[in-house]
């Protein structure tokens, strides 16, 4: 069974954080630590940790790491029949946080998707026709986000998005006119919109959204904005509404908006209406803020809460 198709890449996250307040231009003593990385791979984590079916669609190379990596989401209960081997088909994201557990600085080096776009060129019908939906890291290329695109309409499965660099996004944001739901963070947002929302409210932010979501031709959209919570509308139904963030201790900010994306995506999925999958998105980004791993751990009941039976 495939599930969820969850399509993007992998990295080696080589993350540092220091003993003390970091100094941008000093040497900083502290702990270096690796870590299995990627949007993609840590959304298809996430799944597998809420035992939500889904395969990953994706592309390593052929070092130790990454059949740890691929053992590892086995175990977490991911189909890795689509991840392939390749050479120079994993990236590498080098980070350095400060005291707070805030991203300081990064460096990524991005993979070679030739073998990933072979894979899609070869079985994208069976991955994309026998899956119940697509999540698409639509910054790897513009070849694959169009193929990808293509499949789900021709089989038409809903779309979810993640973005990552925002250079698809920004050349062709007609993409975005294909997608069920485009789920952001203000800073993205604003650069898709030209404009600088990091400065809003969440209440100035809804009343800019519609607007802006018209313009783009964007059916549905959410929103991130830190502490701040999250925002959403959309403009098939009319729904709309702030989320506040759930308050949690900062550890580790890496992995937070793809945790966000996982749960209201898994909500979505399971059939619950935008505002109350957006809940689940805020929570499940509480629990991966909390620790150092790039997303959750094994979660009995998480959606108990949010089900009609709970209200």
């Amino acid at each position: 069974m495939i599930g969820t198709a969850i399509v993007g890449a992998v990295f080696l996250d080589i993350k540092g954080y220091p003993f003390g307040p970091y100094s941008p231009t000093g040497t900083n003593i502290g702990t270096v630590e690796f870590a299995d990385g990627g949007v993609a791979r840590n959304v298809a984590e996430n799944f597998g940790a809420l035992k939500m079916p889904c395969s990953f669609v994706s592309s390593v190379d052929y070092s130790s790491h990454a059949q740890s990596l691929r053992n590892r989401l086995r175990q977490t209960g991911v189909n890795t029949d689509y991840l392939i081997s390749a050479e120079n088909a994993m990236g590498k994201w080098l980070a350095v946080f400060d005291d707070h557990g805030d991203l300081a600085g990064s460096v990524s080096h991005q993979p070679d998707f030739s073998a990933l776009e072979q894979l899609i060129a070869q079985h994208g019908t069976e991955i994309i026709g026998g899956c119940d939906s697509l999540i698409l890291e639509i910054d790897m290329n513009e070849r694959l986000a169009d193929a990808l695109l293509r499949l789900a309409e021709q089989y038409d499965k809903k779309v979810y998005v993640i973005v990552g660099n925002m250079g698809v996004i920004l050349r062709r944001p007609d993409f975005l006119r294909r997608v069920d739901c485009f789920i952001c963070n203000e800073i993205e947002a604003g650069r898709l919109f030209g404009r600088d929302l990091s400065v809003l409210k969440p209440a100035e932010l809804l009343c800019l959204l519609p607007g802006e979501m018209e313009r783009a031709g964007i059916a549905s959209m959410i929103v991130t904005m830190g502490p701040q919570g999250a925002v959403y509308f959309d403009a098939r139904t009319g729904e709309s509404g702030h989320c506040p963030a759930r308050p949690c201790r900062l550890v580790d900010s890496t992995g937070a908006g793809d945790a966000f994306l996982s749960g209201a995506v898994m909500g979505l999925t399971r059939g619950l209406p935008l505002k109350t999958a957006v809940r689940a998105g805020a929570k499940l980004a509480a629990t991966v803020i909390q620790r150092k791993e790039n997303a959750a751990p094994p979660i009995e009941g998480f959606f108990d809460e949010f089900e009609p039976s709970a209200f």
